[in-house]
């Protein structure tokens, strides 16, 4: 391969190089994930002060982006303690400048969106299209804004107090409310329909290599923290890209042959009572199980952790959820609102940030499973805190509400009441 990387198809076995960008093969015959791999099979970071650029080698990027920070790994003294566990590593991401940590979107969606826009060549010349929950738009309208990359991001209308920015938005990023009772499934539908306007393109989802390989970056600061692979891991899923991105990152450090053939067991939770996830998990199920959407939208109302709310997780597909879960004996779990609450008080009073919800749910379903034996005292654990530190960013830095550009009801999710709308827009 001529580039630092190449793309295989999971599906057909198909090689395929990178130059335009692929979300999927076009040989494949059923639904399939592409995975990168990498020239470099050894894992060699570079400095910190690189940012998550420190992990260029094993990342799908064209070029390097101003502003991006690492996740940070550390080993926990308090809540190891109060847990009973002898090694519990923490990975961060948010921000806590007393532990290196600095993503001032306080999540680690910026991990993705550093990934993502580093993809794209500089002359790129559509403008990227980003549905989200509220995480990963606070990513790419920081990360776009910073670095002059067109972007129109699109999200609930209900979930826009969780779409702020550290200054002023710049000029080439747009933001599109999905109106009334519109939910993360629903920004997916008219993010869709906007890429599919002549100037524009879809980021992609899970379908994005640089978007997991940028989430996988938790696992590879905990790795080059610790020394070797965790025997289990916990994460808070909407989606599931980021455990999914956990396990791609684990085989490639097995195949660098420097840290041994342990597989990661994901321990994966969602905010109760919108669980689809885990509930064709326990049905050991490829198909993910039915889901009715008025039902979805009541329960979605219902949990704390919005940006756990997805649909249509990627989870059957080949390479998907379904699978990293078998090939890793993984588990799931349930959290409801109280109790991650109660997950992220503990959380702040013993280790002294506080935690956005999701991550929270990923406390408490790690509290569960140590109540439940189910992981041992001496074993190494890593707790992916997804993200945090949210009430430092708002009494230290500029932190400012977002008005969307166009708000579009879903009665208006049709290509020609789009085009109408969005267009002109830059």
């Amino acid at each position: 391969m001529d580039a630092h990387y190449c793309l295989t198809c999971l599906e057909s076995g198909v090689e395929l190089s990178d130059e335009t960008l692929l979300l999927k093969s076009p040989s494949a015959t059923a639904p399939a994930l592409l995975r990168t791999r990498y020239r470099q099979r050894k894992f060699v970071p570079g400095p910190v002060d690189l940012g998550i650029y420190r992990f260029a080698e094993w990342l799908p990027v064209r070029r390097t982006l101003e502003g991006s920070c690492s996740p940070v790994t550390y080993r926990s003294d308090a809540l190891a303690r109060h847990l009973g566990l002898k090694r519990l590593f923490i990975t961060f991401s948010g921000y806590w400048p007393e532990r290196g940590a600095h993503m001032l979107t306080g999540t680690f969606k910026e991990c993705e969106a550093y990934s993502v826009c580093a993809r794209m060549p500089a002359d790129y010349d559509r403008v990227l299209v980003v549905a989200s929950a509220g995480n990963t738009a606070r990513a790419f309208i920081r990360v776009c804004s910073d670095n002059a990359i067109p972007l129109v991001v699109v999200v609930p209308e209900r979930n826009l107090p969780a779409v702020w920015s550290i200054g002023p938005i710049a000029d080439c990023v747009r933001v599109i409310a999905a109106g009334a009772d519109s939910d993360y499934s629903d920004a997916i539908a008219l993010a869709a329909i906007i890429s599919e306007l002549p100037g524009f393109v879809a980021e992609g989802g899970a379908q994005n290599v640089a978007r997991r390989d940028g989430m996988a970056t938790t696992v590879l600061s905990a790795v080059d923290a610790i020394g070797e692979i965790p025997a289990h891991y916990f994460q808070a899923v909407g989606s599931g890209t980021g455990a999914i991105a956990a396990w791609e990152a684990n085989l490639r450090l097995i195949e660098s042959a420097d840290y041994g053939d342990r597989k990661m067991r994901l321990h994966l939770s969602q905010n109760a009572p919108f669980s689809p996830i885990h509930d064709s998990w326990v049905n050991r199920s490829r198909d993910l199980v039915p889901i009715d959407d008025d039902d979805a939208r009541v329960r979605i109302a219902a949990i704390t952790a919005k940006v756990l709310a997805n649909r249509k997780p990627p989870y059957g597909l080949r390479g998907g959820l379904y699978d990293a879960l078998v090939d890793t004996d993984g588990t799931t779990g349930v959290v409801d609102n109280e109790t991650a609450a109660t997950a992220a008080h503990l959380f702040e009073r013993l280790e002294g940030i506080d935690l956005e919800p999701a991550a929270a749910v990923a406390v408490a379903h790690l509290t569960a499973a140590v109540e439940a034996e189910a992981i041992g005292v001496d074993d190494t654990v890593m707790l992916n805190v997804t993200g945090g530190g949210y009430r430092r960013i708002a009494d230290e830095e500029d932190r400012r509400e977002i008005v969307p550009t166009r708000v579009i009801d879903r009665e208006c999710f049709m290509p020609e009441s789009v085009s109408r709308i969005v267009t002109g827009l830059f």
